[in-house]
């Protein structure tokens, strides 16, 4: 399968920095992915608020990171053969490319910077220009 026609789109939504248990609790709105930076910190896409239980959490927009939906096989024959480690097995998965699955759906994230980089190592020239 060759490189699919692909636009990264930029991501909007809260990044939290807060306790590892209170963000295992945390509510999300509107629910959207929650994508686990490191154990303390979260980048929860297409959400707006959180209900945290953490009264020193950090909780802020964010809109640094883009990102591209693809179909599990268009992630399989494109991306996957482009990586130099193995994906992890579970799914939902973080990984260093940050793939985010949704049924039959990844999404591949990257940051805002590195668009142009990524789409073009990943997709081929010009699939780094960013929408939205």
């Amino acid at each position: 399968m060759h490189a699919p026609d692909v636009v990264a789109r930029r991501l909007h939504g809260l990044r939290v920095v807060a306790t590892p248990t209170a963000l295992d609790h945390a509510t999300w709105r509107p629910a959207g992915i929650v994508m686990r930076i490191a154990a303390d910190e979260v980048f929860a896409i297409g959400s707006t608020e959180v209900e945290i239980a953490d009264k020193h959490a950090i909780i802020e927009p964010e809109s640094a990171f883009v990102g591209w939906w693809l179909t599990n096989e268009q992630f399989a024959s494109v991306v996957q053969p482009r990586l130099e480690w193995v994906l992890p097995r579970a799914r939902p998965a973080l990984a260093q490319v940050r793939p985010a699955g949704r049924g039959d759906r990844v999404l591949v994230v990257a940051s805002s910077g590195l668009a142009h980089e990524a789409g073009a190592r990943l997709f081929g020239a010009g699939s780094g220009a960013v929408r939205g």
